[in-house]
């Protein structure tokens, strides 16, 4: 299936969680509160974006549906490298296309914190995005999310569980890439704490993913951030309220 954020030029893809119109993809896919998605017979559904997690590149999008076929979660945590997978996406368009690898690893990225990410050997590219990596069973093990030196990266499908299980976390609403100094603000959702707090594109924020994860899950409503603009550095107080839990009607 494909996912159309509103008001975005391309697209990525989803998988069907819950025969009931719950989907998950990935959050640089979602970008909104309002989307598409597109099933494989063709027929278009309005959907609305439930929750996010950035830092795990999730996003929950709910649809009015009923009787749809949900994927089936395999076990991430029992793969093994040089076992055979599967990618299933929309790659720069084309629906349905498959992809076949092999697990290179399982582990933290450097510069992407310390969880968990999939790597395989899979052909990926845009539209790719928040589809589904199955198993040879066919069972989904991981959601698609980048290409990283030159495997496919995915975040696997326990973290998924997680994230429809638990909802709501604290969220910037921000993209962001890792640099020397920290991380790079890439895009900042209109609605989200960071627009509230006047932080900008381009902004860097001082410290690693895992700092501003400590920081989000520490529980406190307001999270002091530290970031260089323009080669200053400076100091802003942001507001981060939960988002919205993944299984809301």
């Amino acid at each position: 299936m494909q996912v159309f954020a509103k008001g975005a030029r391309g697209g990525g893809s989803g998988v069907i969680w819950k025969s009931d119109g719950l989907f998950i993809t990935n959050a640089h896919v979602a970008r909104n509160t309002e989307a598409q998605v597109q099933l494989w017979d063709g027929r278009r559904l309005d959907a609305r974006v439930t929750s996010l997690d950035p830092r795990r590149d999730l996003a929950a999008l709910r649809v009015t549906a009923s009787g749809l076929d949900a994927v089936t979660p395999g076990d991430s945590q029992a793969l093994r490298a040089g076992e055979l997978v599967i990618a299933v996406g929309s790659p720069l368009g084309f629906a349905g296309a498959v992809s076949t690898g092999v697990i290179h690893s399982l582990g933290p990225l450097a510069g992407m914190g310390r969880q968990s990410w999939i790597r395989a050997d899979v052909q990926l590219a845009p539209g790719n995005s928040g589809g589904p990596l199955a198993n040879a069973q066919g069972h989904v093990v991981g959601i698609n999310t980048a290409i990283v030196n030159g495997l496919g990266v995915a975040v696997p499908i326990s973290a998924a569980v997680e994230f429809v299980r638990r909802g709501a976390r604290p969220s910037l609403g921000v993209v962001l890439r890792p640099v020397r100094l920290g991380m790079e603000i890439l895009r900042v959702e209109p609605a989200g704490a960071a627009a509230a707090a006047s932080l900008h594109e381009g902004d860097i924020l001082l410290g690693s993913f895992d700092d501003l994860s400590d920081a989000l899950d520490s529980g406190r409503e307001v999270v002091r951030l530290r970031f260089f603009r323009g080669g200053i550095e400076r100091v802003r107080e942001v507001f981060v309220p939960l988002v919205a839990r993944a299984e809301a009607a």
